[in-house]
């Protein structure tokens, strides 16, 4: 990546730090919620948690609830939002604590696919060898070739994905066409975002949430600090590095949700999800290193 100020020099990396820690420990937590809610109601609980977090917070700091781009804020919504929650929370149901859901972060390979000819950001020269480590250690982690779970499975995890590449591409067009501030963006995408979860809850027969002290701590966790804090930080992300650069920076997001994982579980690393490990390491610091490269030759010609 690179940062346009010598403030963002140490912002946007400790953005990506505290996106990629949370949203890790996340899979973990949202395993264990899932226990006490049934799948649909725990996603429109987060979301209309996070919407109602971002109302506070935008009231607190004065700023004002104009919904600057309604068609775009939309769009944005229902995939980022809504699609992608639905169907996150969806394939972790369906596939369980496998690899079925960690499917969701091919999103980076989806985005580069759409990225090129929407937003007209390509992979340049060595930027390919970051590419191709970061993604090759992805599929080592993942391992399609063992997977046992459903199709069907398979397919919500792809679908969570896919949706959140549209977002992140629809979040990059917006950003080029118009200024619009990134909280009251994160705000109006979880209430629109709640809006259909909140109606997939009603109509989708499931058991009652078992709203236990335990329950309602995981459930503020995952509204204000995984989803309200953590799209906020994404959007904030996307707003300073090209969509295909800032998806795959977050892949570190797998590699801490699956260490903690195995911590929590207690069961052993296999050797091709160490290799994944290091491949994806290998790739975020090259990313890095390209980055302050490319920040250096600037600062050189100006």
């Amino acid at each position: 990546m690179s940062p346009t100020s010598p403030r963002e020099r140490w912002l946007l990396p400790l953005a990506l730090f505290v996106l990629s820690v949370t949203w890790g420990y996340t899979w973990v937590i949202a395993k264990q919620a899932l226990t006490y809610a049934p799948p649909f109601a725990f996603a429109a609980e987060r979301c209309t948690g996070a919407a109602l977090a971002l109302l506070f917070v935008v009231k607190f700091t004065g700023k004002p609830f104009t919904l600057a781009a309604p068609g775009a804020t939309l769009a944005i919504s229902l995939a980022q939002g809504a699609g992608f929650m639905a169907f996150q929370t969806w394939a972790l149901v369906e596939g369980g604590p496998g690899k079925t859901a960690v499917l969701i972060f091919t999103m980076p390979i989806w985005t580069l696919l759409m990225a090129w000819p929407i937003l007209g950001e390509r992979v340049h020269g060595r930027q390919w060898l970051a590419a191709a480590s970061t993604l090759g250690g992805l599929l080592l982690i993942i391992e399609p070739w063992a997977m046992h779970s459903s199709l069907f499975s398979k397919f919500l995890g792809v679908m969570a994905a896919v949706c959140w590449a549209v977002g992140t591409v629809l979040v990059k067009r917006l950003r080029a066409k118009q200024q619009v501030d990134l909280l009251v963006l994160t705000m109006w995408q979880s209430i629109i975002g709640a809006v259909p979860l909140l109606l997939l809850a009603l109509l989708v027969p499931e058991r009652p949430t078992d709203w236990t002290a335990a329950y309602v701590g995981i459930l503020t966790f995952m509204s204000v600090i995984s989803t309200a804090l953590c799209w906020w930080l994404w959007i904030f992300i996307l707003d300073k590095a090209p969509a295909w650069e800032a998806s795959l920076s977050v892949l570190g997001t797998p590699v801490i949700a699956l260490i903690s994982s195995r911590l929590v579980m207690g069961e052993e690393f296999k050797l091709a999800e160490i290799a994944g490990i290091v491949l994806i390491g290998s790739g975020l610091a090259m990313l890095s290193l390209f980055g302050w490269l490319a920040s250096r030759r600037r600062q050189s010609g100006a």
